[in-house]
């Protein structure tokens, strides 16, 4: 049985989307649908997708703020925007940040479902190994992201769903700075001082965790974030 490409479409106009997702849906794909950038943040930090579909104007989060906390996490899922707007600085925003594609509105079914299996085709044809952003190899420990599993020779440790997720970060963030702030949003919602010190909890319990491999070390950056050094 073959499996259905997911995708995660966020946009606020109620009706555009019902229809968007139910002619997606009998083109056997798996939809996801959002009604504003926070709300999309939140399908995208529980569920695996393949390509994203992000209406610019978005409530609460626009869907250039989106895509760039999206791209943050995953470098290589598709992102398709939806607009109303054709301006060229629009355009050229929207690639700046990572975007894959840019379709301005009234679009064809048709026009946007081979555009999205184009694009499909291309990155599934650049990905060779599917699982390859779920397990990350960190020193002596190999990190399951998909299973919140993190393991060594000796040891099996099952994470809980943030701490998954920091680690996850740090991971994409190896050597360089994960920004406090960033991380704070994504896994968290907001940057409050009570969730800033959850998170600094949830930094000593990882620390924790990967002690067995002295050549993993997490380090404060003052002002700025949390640096995973890996010698």
């Amino acid at each position: 049985m073959m499996i259905r490409p997911r995708i995660l479409l966020i946009e606020d106009d109620v009706n555009l989307g019902y229809v968007l997702q139910e002619n997606l849906e009998l083109r056997d794909f798996e939809v996801t649908r959002c009604g504003d950038g926070e709300e999309g943040k939140t399908a995208f930090l529980q569920k695996n997708f393949d390509v994203c579909l992000i209406d610019i104007m978005l409530p609460n989060k626009d869907g250039f703020a989106l895509a760039r906390e999206i791209r943050a996490i995953d470098q290589q899922i598709p992102i398709i925007f939806l607009t109303a707007k054709s301006l060229k600085e629009d355009r050229i925003e929207g690639f700046k940040i990572g975007g894959d594609d840019y379709v301005t509105k009234p679009f064809s079914m048709e026009e946007l479902i081979l555009r999205i299996q184009a694009i499909l085709k291309r990155s599934l044809d650049g990905r060779v190994d599917t699982n390859a952003d779920s397990v990350f190899e960190i020193g002596r420990y190999e990190f399951d992201y998909q299973h919140q599993m993190l393991r060594n020779a000796d040891t099996r440790q099952k994470l809980t769903h943030k701490e998954a997720e920091l680690l996850r970060l740090l991971c994409l963030h190896q050597n360089t700075i994960l920004q406090r702030d960033l991380a704070l949003n994504l896994i968290w919602g907001d940057n409050s001082f009570f969730n800033a010190r959850s998170m600094d909890v949830f930094v000593s319990k990882l620390r924790k965790y990967l002690n067995q491999d002295p050549r993993i070390k997490i380090v404060n950056v003052h002002g700025k974030g949390f640096k995973m050094l890996v010698e």
